[in-house]
């Protein structure tokens, strides 16, 4: 007689409905998409056992991942409708964007008007940057 089975990582996406954040990396509008990660035995492709569960979030707005409390990971594992705060989160990595922050300045030639954002015009006067 033999066994087939294996030890595999597994990835869910858990259900969570919260309401538009301001991100605290790039400044922009996002939402919180939460998953869960976790090593799993399987026999006979079934999996049998669970472990070593790790809950993130990642902004929809430029990707930045970070860690979530393993308690509130738990609790919104279940089903419980809970907010996220800023203070359960840990930062994993940055996303695509650097925050708004750290943006450079693009200033107008024509007008002097200044801004952060990626604009290829200027709101202002309408000429090219």
């Amino acid at each position: 007689m033999f066994f087939i089975g294996g030890i595999t990582q597994g990835t869910k996406e858990l259900a969570y409905q919260a309401a538009a954040i301001i991100c605290g990396r790039c400044g922009r509008y996002g939402r919180y998409q939460v998953y869960m990660t976790y090593m799993c035995l399987s026999l006979f492709f079934i999996p049998v056992l669970k472990w070593n569960r790790r809950y993130y979030v990642k902004t929809t707005c430029c990707g930045t991942v970070y860690e979530l409390d393993p308690e509130i990971g738990k609790r919104l594992a279940k089903g419980e409708d809970l907010e996220i705060r800023p203070e359960e989160l840990t930062l994993v990595s940055e996303g695509h964007q650097a925050p708004a922050w750290q943006m450079p300045v693009k200033r107008c030639q024509v007008c002097g008007y200044e801004t952060k954002e990626n604009f290829d015009f200027c709101p202002k006067c309408g000429n090219r940057f």
